[in-house]
């Protein structure tokens, strides 16, 4: 069931420059998107605590 798929996929069909754009675009977003939530948090243990 898994090669019901029919379409031969090789590396020749993929984009590597919008893989890599892709890429350091999530890592960006995953990076500071960690580091918005860490000052959160520590922001709520200074005022709330």
């Amino acid at each position: 069931m898994a090669d019901a798929d029919h379409m031969p996929m090789h590396s020749s069909y993929m984009d590597y420059a919008e893989h890599e754009r892709t890429y350091r675009g999530f890592t960006f977003a995953a990076k500071w998107g960690t580091a918005v939530i860490a000052g959160i948090i520590i922001l709520l243990a200074i005022f709330l605590v």
